[in-house]
């Protein structure tokens, strides 16, 4: 168990910019930064981060929380898995009581799969390094690729014995249990027997991007025509191929660092990348690019240079993948090798200043590289012309933005010498087309609305609730600042020459005075549970601590407390200030917000009061005391009203 001087240490050193820059590209907006939401696929920035609260919320699907709560829902870690890692960050010792390897085989189930992959990891980089088979086989072809040590350490390469169950045999030694090794899919286990998968592979640890492993791809050594060159991990609760690249944990600072992502198909020419002094690379690993691995480039950048070899057949067929990025709103160039070369291979071959030289100048627009590659195979056909630029018109009507379509009509109009009508007519024939196909799917049929009756009314607003928010709101924004308050009189209409009397107070100690000698209690047990705390924190220390609230252990409070807090700083996002839209300052009407907000909940909790009492009433009509009570809150209400200006 974590003790609690650690978990203090990590929440006093987090900063929740930094932990969130590494998923999520941000940018500066006011004192805060905003960023696409990492939890839904949006193209407008929805995801708000503040350095001074140290809160972010996703107003897209309204998570929010600290730095903690983020890699919780980012990572889907537990809150120990969470502490560990920012710890790990931070450089911070974590003090708690060691875990057998038989206690951490019992964790819960993603969490010993995890675990597994971990122990799969040092086991094979152990192997690779220290045991004669592994250094004389494994290291041996890495050094051979002109892999470094620290290359080697970095992305924890490893190899594994070619023989049938000597990675399985030591995972079970250790207590690791076989159900674990099956579902990650590093044991095959048939009726009678089990084997390791990796078996006679180098290996390569796939990460997720804050450093767990989840996977693996192995390599064979050997010329075998009837074993697959390349293995990877089966799909598994922790492993979704089309959901990760190959490097993104080591490339996601670069990437955002260098606003541009270099795209790659093995693990090889991101390794060789890497050791060249590029580090902003990633690789589908072998498979088609899928929209949920360029949803995570497009986190940290809206740039991507996809990279090819030399091979003109496997560039056709990875085309569809420009459409693809393309559909994201995302820019896209493209960069080819020399004959015989590939990216792995050219890295190799010359220095750090001549790569980043020419992936700098040889890469161009997809425009002018789809079109020097199928002009190539059109030539002087026509039809096979025509057929071309149908194709890159089709590219183009998959960029979400209009007036980037325009350009990039412009520019294909005058590479291809055509005129831009005919484009744009084309373009307008495939969007009808897209259109006439959508209207022919069969539309799900809903049942038919109920028609409202004239009694229907809309749903009533909780006043009390929403007073009650607005209370908690003002403490959490306002409660430690200072205001002149006006003192109330004796209720005396004709008194028109009264002047007016001023009192300081803190806005925290006019709450709390207001409603105890109101002896109001919230109804919502949330914002009570808060306002305690709060009170407390007031009483003790003379000042509410908003920080306390975030990083609370109750995490219903310190999502609340979030919600509330993000609330102000939507107008952040639309970038009011800009569009001369002005806000409101708060401190000039603080004072009133204050009585405002007090007057109308002593308003509400008086007309229920009311209400009851009418209703009491109706059942006994002669009693007077409850006619008294019912005159006597009826004065008060007025008395209310007359100071909030209301007309009754």
């Amino acid at each position: 168990m974590i003790s609690r001087s650690t978990i203090d240490r990590v929440f006093e050193t987090a900063r929740v910019e930094e932990v969130i820059g590494e998923f999520v590209q941000l940018k500066k907006a006011g004192s805060n930064f905003k960023g696409l939401s990492p939890f839904s696929d949006e193209k407008s920035p929805s995801f708000m981060v503040s350095p001074v609260k140290q809160i972010w919320k996703d107003f897209s699907t309204g998570k929010g929380g600290n730095a903690i709560s983020f890699i919780m829902e980012h990572e889907k870690y537990s809150y120990p898995e969470a502490i560990r890692y920012l710890a790990k960050k931070y450089n911070i010792e974590i003090d708690e009581t060691e875990q057998t390897d038989e206690q951490k085989a019992q964790a819960s189930e993603r969490e010993s799969m995890l675990l597994v992959s971990e122990f799969a990891r040092d086991y094979f980089n152990e192997t690779l390094l220290n045991h004669p088979k592994g250094k004389a086989i494994g290291l041996s072809y890495f050094k051979e690729r002109g892999f470094t040590d620290e290359t080697i350490k970095k992305f924890e390469l490893g190899y594994s014995l070619d023989e049938w169950t000597a990675f399985t045999d030591a995972a079970l030694k250790k207590g690791y249990d076989i159900k674990y090794l099956s579902q990650t899919g590093l044991t095959i286990v048939k009726e009678t027997k089990q084997f390791d998968r990796f078996k006679g592979r180098v290996v390569f640890p796939i990460h997720n991007m804050s450093g767990r492993v989840l996977g693996f791809g192995g390599r064979i050594l050997i010329n075998d025509k009837k074993a697959a060159k390349y293995l990877n991990s089966p799909e598994s609760e922790i492993y979704h191929k089309s959901h990760i690249l190959y490097g993104i944990y080591h490339a996601k600072q670069a990437i955002a660092k260098e606003d541009n992502c270099f795209l790659v198909e093995g693990y090889t020419d991101v390794i060789s990348f890497n050791q060249n002094g590029v580090e902003n690379v990633v690789a589908s690993s072998g498979t088609a690019l899928t929209s949920d691995q360029i949803r995570l480039v497009r986190r940290l950048t809206p740039n991507i240079t996809i990279l090819f070899d030399g091979d003109a057949a496997g560039i056709r067929a990875s085309l569809r993948g420009i459409d693809l990025i393309l559909e994201q709103g995302m820019n896209v160039k493209v960069l080819t090798f020399p004959e015989g070369e590939d990216p792995d291979s050219f890295a190799r071959s010359v220095s750090t200043g001549e790569l980043k030289e020419y992936l700098s100048t040889s890469s161009q627009d997809f425009i002018n590289f789809k079109v020097s590659l199928l002009m190539e195979e059109a030539k002087d056909d026509p039809v096979k012309k025509a057929g071309l630029i149908r194709d890159i018109v089709v590219s183009i009507s998959k960029i979400p933005d209009r007036i980037q379509r325009e350009v990039y009509i412009q520019e294909c109009a005058r590479i291809m010498s055509i005129s831009e009508n005919v484009l744009f007519s084309e373009l307008a024939q495939m969007f009808k087309k897209e259109q006439r196909d959508a209207s022919k799917k069969p539309v799900q049929m809903r049942p038919p609305e109920p028609v409202l009756q004239k009694t229907d009314a809309p749903e009533k607003v909780n006043e009390k609730l929403k007073y009650e928010k607005e209370i908690i709101k003002i403490l959490l924004l306002h409660g430690n600042k200072t205001a002149d308050f006006e003192q109330v009189p004796d209720d005396n209409e004709n008194d028109l020459s009264r002047k007016k009397e001023y009192y300081e107070s803190k806005v925290a100690q006019e709450i709390y005075l207001s409603l105890q000698e109101d002896e109001v209690e919230f109804t919502d047990n949330l914002f009570q549970q808060i306002y305690y705390d709060m009170i407390h924190q007031l009483n003790q220390e003379e000042a509410v601590n908003t920080d306390k609230l975030i990083n609370h252990h109750n995490n219903d409070i310190a999502q609340m407390v979030t919600n509330i807090l993000m609330d102000d700083e939507k107008h952040t996002l639309s970038d009011w200030k800009r569009k001369e839209v002005i806000v409101k300052e708060v401190e000039s009407e603080l004072p009133k917000m204050v009585s405002d907000t007090i007057y109308n909940l002593r308003r509400v909790l008086i007309e229920e009061k009311i209400a009851t009492l009418k209703t009491e009433l109706s059942k006994e009509s002669s009693n007077e005391n409850i006619l008294v009570e019912v005159v006597d809150y009826s004065e008060l209400k007025r008395k209310i009203a007359k100071q909030l200006n209301r007309v009754i």
